[in-house]
């Protein structure tokens, strides 16, 4: 649009130039008309006279032509009727000229009577003609129609050739030798004058509609009235105003011309070079959708694989597929947003880039994983050591606004052709060796064909958990909390079990990822929150006394949009007290303070208690702790383990007892199996404590028969360790 409106003040500035040099023209032949009078000779005027009528017959014949031409391509009323009218204005400024006094003869003896009256009817046919071609509202029409516009006007003309040409003149003269014009002839000369100005305001009018055609015939109606003043005050032929004239109306027709071109070639043909130029655009805007990452604007898997299945042609030798993945691009998409995931992927996109180069392919798969393609021989040496630096620069922190976020680069290899000679499958055996990565300390490994079977049973651990659901083969289990200051057990931890019908005991740590990444954990994590609440309040009325208990959410959970809705549904349809349950997060998902804080706000004006689960194995929530309206922070057990025995320091520990005791939150330690654990915790003045010591987690059966044997191990434990 910018270029548009530069143009076309450019082109008005072009056409004032024109219309400036035209009345500086007016004013020197105004000025000097005396001097300037007979100044081509006696002689020459016939010919100065028939040079200047060429030309304008050149001009008109010029439009007609090309409005015929053009108009084959683009049937509109307007080019047509304006091609006609040219055509016409033509042909009767040719029969103008031949009759024009000295010219020889021509069916008759050349004379004003026939040369001003086929003048005249030029002047009104294009003074008329323009007005209502300008009023003309345009539309398409038909080849016929064409034809027959074309034709009537032909016959038209040739018609009035042949009235102006009849032996008796039937017309009356506009010419009297001696005397000049005639009135007639001005009146007439006036009214094309007149409709000369109406149309100029007609075209101001429409000037917005099109702009350039407008302003060229606005200066074309400047010219004609121009000419039309000059022909009707010269005082004989020999007169300067006759020639300049003739020059306006020469101009006036090139002006039109102009206009012609610019409507029926120089627009289309701009118009044109933009579509194309638009085309061509967009072909490269759709090449880089579909072979590029929108995010990281790195090539993506369609691409990678193209690259690959192109590198198999030029030769067979080694080929090498890396597939890495940042460990906690997903728990940071579900806590803290898209837009810091995103943010992450970009940043390492340029930290793989600044390694690898120019060297090796790099691309990024759908699923939030990048690829090198190596496409030459490597020793496992230098592969290994690509490795090693890649996850070197991974680990530094990612500084996105107020967060410092950091992870592991799990990095898995596959080479062609020993693990696969297809595209697909190398990218995929790729992907299982990143997956199994994982799980060893390096978090580098090469595939291997029992990792396909281990992902295969992965896929048939997904199935079986969907019916796992339906048929009721998952169960809770209860690990009690101990008060350490009173003895007594006030608080449990629900803990979701799957005894698979086939396969049987499957550990959480194997079925609850995959519920993440399925979906699955929405209707798990509902199952487990309202069965716990239920069997609670059943176990209250065996053991009759309140007991709390603590009941895991997922990221998946926490950030449903209706969280909060259905955990007042869950304690409406179970009746348990709300204060009486407590919902265990963990540090990654605080990381969004924006976010949490309104739901962790909605949770506690319902009643509810919120903890943070494995506390101190996060990541940035520290700083924001004090803000977060919480109540308690369970100590992970990897922390705990480390004690064995009472007079160990483990300043973890120490520290986050310490950090809770000043903001007023409880501390629950998790994993206690020896005394020597619970006397440090209880010299530090932990408050709870949960772990073999006391009990394992055991069905709601057994700890309703149980429950009062395990409470009162557990205060005789505490009398006797403060005795000693």
């Amino acid at each position: 649009m910018h270029m548009e409106k530069t143009f076309d003040e450019k082109y008005i500035k072009s056409i004032s130039i024109y219309i400036s040099l035209s009345f500086m023209l007016i004013l020197f032949v105004v000025l000097f008309s005396d001097k300037l009078y007979g100044i081509f000779g006696e002689q020459n005027y016939t010919a100065v006279h028939l040079l200047s009528e060429i030309f304008t017959i050149i001009v008109a014949m010029s439009i007609a032509m090309q409005l015929w031409l053009t108009s084959r391509f683009k049937l509109i009323n307007v080019d047509v009727y304006m091609g006609a009218l040219f055509l016409s204005l033509a042909i009767l400024a040719i029969f103008h000229t031949i009759s024009y006094k000295g010219m020889p003869f021509f069916i008759i003896e050349s004379s004003p009577y026939q040369a001003t009256w086929f003048y005249i009817i030029t002047r009104l046919l294009i003074s008329v003609g323009l007005l209502c071609i300008v009023l003309m509202k345009a539309k398409s029409i038909t080849t016929i129609h064409r034809n027959i516009v074309f034709l009537i006007s032909m016959i038209l003309t040739f018609a009035f050739i042949c009235v102006i040409y009849l032996p008796d003149k039937v017309l009356p003269p506009l010419v009297i030798e001696g005397m000049g014009t005639t009135l007639l002839k001005n009146t007439m000369q006036y009214f094309s004058l007149g409709t000369q100005i109406v149309l100029i305001i007609i075209l101001l009018k429409q000037f917005n509609l099109a702009p350039k055609r407008s302003l060229l015939f606005i200066a074309a109606s400047i010219y004609i009235i121009i000419s039309d003043i000059f022909f009707t005050t010269y005082r004989d032929v020999y007169d300067i105003y006759n020639f300049t004239g003739h020059l306006f109306q020469l101009f006036t027709y090139v002006a039109i011309l102009k206009a012609v071109y610019y409507t029926t070639v120089e627009f289309p043909f701009i118009s044109m070079i933009k579509a194309n130029d638009h085309l061509e655009s967009s072909r490269k805007e759709m090449h880089h959708m579909a072979y590029y990452d929108e995010i990281t604007k790195l090539p993506n898997e369609r691409f990678l694989i193209e690259s690959i299945n192109k590198s198999f042609t030029e030769n067979l030798e080694q080929k090498t597929v890396l597939v890495l993945e940042f460990d906690r691009i997903l728990a940071i998409k579900s806590s803290l947003g898209s837009f810091y995931s995103e943010q992450i992927l970009k940043m390492a996109a340029e930290r793989i880039t600044e390694i690898v180069g120019e060297k090796y392919f790099v691309s990024k798969l759908r699923i939030d994983q990048f690829v090198i393609f190596i496409k030459s021989h490597k020793d496992k040496e230098e592969i290994m050591a690509l490795c090693k630096q890649l996850q070197l620069s991974m680990s530094k922190p990612f500084h996105i606004q107020h967060f410092s976020l950091t992870g592991n680069l799990n990095i898995g290899i596959a080479h062609y052709p020993m693990d696969s000679t297809s595209s697909e499958n190398l990218i995929k055996h790729a992907q299982f060796a990143m997956y199994e990565a994982g799980k060893v300390p390096e978090r580098i490994l090469s595939y291997e064909s029992s990792m396909l079977n281990a992902r295969t049973k992965r896929v048939e651990l997904e199935n079986d958990l969907y019916k796992a659901l339906e048929e009721d083969q998952l169960f809770l289990q209860y690990q009690p909390q101990l008060n350490i200051q009173t003895g007594e057990i006030n608080s449990m931890e629900a803990l979701v079990r799957w005894n698979h019908p086939i396969k049987g005991w499957i550990s959480p740590a194997d079925f609850i990822p995959i519920a993440e990444e399925s979906g699955l954990i929405i209707p798990f994590g509902r199952y487990v929150l309202e069965t716990a609440c239920k069997q609670t309040v059943e176990l209250q009325k065996v053991i009759n006394k309140p007991i709390k208990v603590a009941v895991n959410l997922s990221v998946g959970q926490l950030f449903q949009e209706n969280f909060i809705d259905i955990i007042k549904e869950v304690i409406q349809e179970t009746k348990i007290p709300p204060h009486q349950l407590e919902l265990e997060i963990t540090e990654s998902m605080t990381m969004n303070t924006n976010y949490i804080t309104p739901i962790l706000k909605g949770l506690k004006e319902i009643g509810l208690t919120v903890a943070i689960d494995d506390f101190g194995t996060g990541y940035s929530s520290l700083s924001y702790l004090k803000d977060l309206p919480i109540d308690c922070l369970k100590i992970d057990r990897s922390f705990v383990q480390k004690i064995s025995n009472k007079d160990d320091q483990e300043p973890l520990v120490d520290m986050i007892i310490s950090m809770a005791q000043h903001l007023k939150l409880d501390v629950v330690a998790e994993g206690i199996e020896t005394i020597e654990q619970l006397h440090y915790l209880n010299e530090k003045k932990c408050d709870f404590i949960q772990g073999y010591y006391i009990s394992k987690p055991i069905n709601i059966e057994d700890l309703s028969e149980r429950f009062n044997e395990i409470e009162q191990f557990a205060l005789e434990t505490i009398q006797g360790m403060k005795m000693t």
